[in-house]
């Protein structure tokens, strides 16, 4: 981890184990260092969560199909699974 991520190695590691500790992706909007966010554009479906200032951890819910609202947005409360896809700085 150290060699991929350098000094943000300690902080990736805080990061998968919050999400993997979390029942629900919803807890993770409740940390507000996190910023735990839905991206657009490029990134739709995707989720994101800070892992500095500027790099982000960009990950996906692992349902099929995916958990919804009634009014068709993403159910947090069911989101239980996830796929991380990258850490990258997206500034």
């Amino acid at each position: 981890m150290v060699k991929a991520f350098g000094k943000l190695a300690r902080k990736v590691n805080q990061r998968l184990k919050e999400l993997a500790d979390a029942n629900n992706l919803a807890i993770m909007r409740a940390l507000p260092a996190a910023r735990c966010h839905e991206l657009a554009g490029d990134h739709m479906g995707e989720l994101s969560v800070n892992v500095s200032v500027n790099y982000r951890m960009i990950f996906e819910p692992n349902h099929n199909p995916l958990p919804l609202t009634a009014d068709g947005g993403l159910d947090w409360q069911k989101v239980t699974k996830i796929q991380i896809n990258k850490i990258e700085d997206l500034h």
